[in-house]
């Protein structure tokens, strides 16, 4: 059927599915107010209970990481400490090289020197015995003996301090 106006007219069939729709939407929109209302009523017991297995939840995962981090502080202490033992023992060898080499090449200058020093001390004796000789005409034992007396008055008066 058609209106006056060039319109379909809605059949009886229509009308009830029409009716049917509306009815279901007042439903739904009455359910939404009816949650919405509950949520309000209940929403702080809601909140806090999810507040209370949040702090649960929290406790458990600080407490998996703390023994996580404890692990491994423990393992880098280890670690920190083998370090530590192996440079002081690379330190140590390093100090048995260096004394080493630094004996080798004290031992190259100081032994010239001695061997010079002693061939010194000896020719100097001899010269001491040749002037005794020529001076007083004592014997080496003599002459030796001065020497050496002279040699120790000397190294005590060197060492006395002058008085102030």
């Amino acid at each position: 059927m058609v209106t006056k106006r060039g319109a379909p007219r809605a059949s009886t069939g229509d009308k009830k599915l029409a009716q049917t729709v509306g009815d279901s939407a007042q439903q739904i929109w009455l359910a939404g107010l009816g949650a919405f209302a509950k949520t309000q009523a209940e929403g702080t017991k809601v909140f806090d209970a999810l507040v209370k297995e949040g702090r649960a939840v929290h406790a458990k995962t600080r407490k998996a990481a703390e023994r996580k981090v404890g692990g491994m502080s423990n393992a880098l202490g280890r670690m920190a400490a083998n370090a530590g033992n192996q440079t002081t023992d690379n330190l140590h060898k390093l100090e048995q090289i260096f004394e080493k080499r630094f004996a080798r090449t004290l031992n190259r200058v100081v032994v010239p020197i001695s061997k010079g020093i002693q061939n010194l001390a000896k020719r100097v004796e001899k010269l001491s015995v040749s002037v005794h000789r020529l001076a007083g005409g004592a014997s080496k034992k003599t002459a030796v003996k001065k020497t050496a007396t002279k040699k120790t008055a000397a190294r005590k008066s060197a060492r006395r301090k002058p008085a102030k």
